[in-house]
């Protein structure tokens, strides 16, 4: 504790720190707000969020790899403010859109530049930090500040929806706004170690050649290492399918919670918060205890587990909606689900080449994404048509079979 009360006390990195926290909670807001904004004018509509949510995930896709590429071009800390004050700014014109229009084309294309910006702000925050922290506490500065971001998430996610519910999503937007502005004024009072920053003619003629290679070359080379790789195959065929899962669910379980609870946000908000401390706990339980077990066996086994307590959670609230066992039953999920992801990476890192890991990592992205996407529309459009509840059901009942399955192969090879 000394330690890191030592490295709050250094103001650069408390700054960055602190405006992380501010900006998260606008990010946490906004996607509240959009939510409820969404159930107002469209209830129970899974195909107008799968809509809404595309727009925020095509980024990913579009502009995250070339990102990177100018992000290490340009000065970090001024990306950071101007995409913050971007973001400020564009958040502010969707209360004028909803006020003087009914039309969400103007929204989905506002969300779209928003997640864009979002894309060169996310690298340049992970990359500032060794430019203001010594290298001897660089550790304990990541750390510090991945911890504090996952709780930061998670009690943001409560109290956002708790705000939307109580003063409407405008009021959210205001508040998001508001955040982003805030994290700018803190980024500007930073301090940052200037490096020498090499660009030339030839660098930016060369850019479209690079960006190329980046995107292109590198998934390509990731693609097809990953394919001759039995064990990482293993993980990717595995992510693909907890993302292909979490799609499924993710906006049929918002209406489904809606309807069940009768509450746009509210509850919704509470819901995510007890998942992402489930998430925690079966983090810190995992690293504790796990390291005995197979990772395979980890991983079918919480797939098993995770699809049964999706099944309880929608039949539990589906006949007897009680606030109280669908909080109990989301963290249940989050113990269950924590152990998936943490052996995933760790068998990714345990059998990948150094020099293959940010190529096979990207690929995975697109993989994971292209999965959440394309199972995230094929839900909605199947919930539209025979209910919440049979989509939810089934998904958690396929997701036990074939962690069951795969569970009972590993037994007889061994």
């Amino acid at each position: 504790m000394a330690r890191v009360r030592e490295l709050l006390k250094d103001k650069n990195f408390f700054l960055l720190w602190f405006a992380q926290i501010v900006s998260n909670f606008g990010d946490r807001l906004n996607q509240m707000a959009l939510i409820g904004l969404i159930y107002i004018r469209t209830p129970g509509s899974t195909i107008e969020l799968a809509k809404l949510l595309s727009f925020t995930i095509l980024p990913v896709f579009i502009v995250g790899p070339i990102a990177g590429i100018y992000v290490d071009r340009w000065n970090r800390r001024a990306t950071m403010i101007a995409c913050d004050i971007i973001r400020g700014l564009l958040v502010l014109l969707i209360p004028l859109i909803i006020k003087y229009s009914t039309s969400m084309v103007s929204i989905y294309i506002i969300v779209f530049i928003i997640f864009s910006v979002t894309r060169f702000f996310v690298p340049s925050k992970l990359s500032i930090i060794p430019d203001i922290v010594h290298k001897d506490k660089l550790l304990l500065a990541n750390s510090l500040s991945s911890t504090t971001m996952m709780i930061a998430t998670i009690v943001s996610f409560g109290f956002s929806g708790i705000i939307v519910a109580a003063f409407g999503p405008q009021a959210g937007f205001f508040i998001d706004s508001a955040s982003y502005f805030i994290s700018a004024g803190l980024v500007f009072f930073l301090a940052v170690k200037l490096k020498e920053n090499i660009e030339s003619v030839e660098a930016s003629v060369k850019l479209t050649g690079i960006v190329r290679k980046t995107i292109i070359g590198d998934i390509k080379e990731g693609l097809v290492y990953l394919n001759n790789h039995k064990d990482i195959k293993m993980v990717a065929n595995t992510m693909f399918l907890l993302m292909a899962g979490v799609g499924s669910i993710y906006i049929v379980i918002i209406v489904f919670v809606q309807n069940a609870l009768h509450s746009s946000t509210k509850h919704l908000g509470l819901l995510v918060m007890f998942l992402g401390i489930g998430l925690f706990l079966g983090s810190i339980i995992y690293g504790k205890f796990g390291a005995k077990f197979s990772k395979r066996k980890v991983i079918n086994f919480g797939l098993l587990t995770a699809g049964l307590t999706i099944v309880l959670f929608t039949v539990c609230l589906n006949f007897a909606p009680s606030f109280f066992m669908a909080g109990l039953l989301s963290i249940v999920l989050g113990i269950f689900s924590a152990p998936i992801i943490v052996s995933s990476n760790t068998l990714l890192h345990e059998v990948m080449h150094d020099d293959m890991r940010g190529r096979v990592f990207s690929s995975l992205e697109i993989i994971m994404h292209a999965g959440f996407l394309l199972f995230m529309f094929l839900a909605s459009i199947t919930a539209g048509k025979i209910g919440s509840y049979r989509v939810l059901t089934a998904i958690g009942i396929l997701f036990s079979i074939i962690g069951f399955v795969k569970l009972v192969k590993l037994g007889k090879e061994e």
